[in-house]
């Protein structure tokens, strides 16, 4: 999986969070921004709730199942800056992508 592949799953399938803006935080590789106020994804990066800091790869892991999200963060392996509460919501983000 590719962050390519990664962008049009969630701009195919609208995955966002109500009410909420998120955003992925994937370093050099880019970001994804997902509006929830608007309905929107895009490669924004724009100011969010919620966002997200990890590498692709440990992404790609957590998106195909082979990393907990929970275990990641208590490794470093994500981080989280600002509402806990939206980043909690994003397990439906995971499950959608897996779909």
């Amino acid at each position: 999986m590719t962050f390519d592949e990664i962008y049009s799953r969630f701009s195919g399938s609208g995955v966002t969070v109500t009410g909420k803006k998120v955003k992925f935080d994937f370093g050099d590789d880019g970001k994804i921004f997902l509006d929830g106020t608007s309905n929107t994804v895009s490669k924004d990066d724009a100011a969010a709730d919620t966002t997200l800091k990890l590498k692709l790869a440990d992404f790609i892991d957590m998106a195909e199942g082979r990393l907990d999200p929970t275990a990641a963060f208590m490794q470093g392996k994500l981080r989280i800056d600002g509402d806990m509460g939206v980043a909690m919501q994003l397990q439906s983000v995971m499950a959608k992508l897996r779909g």
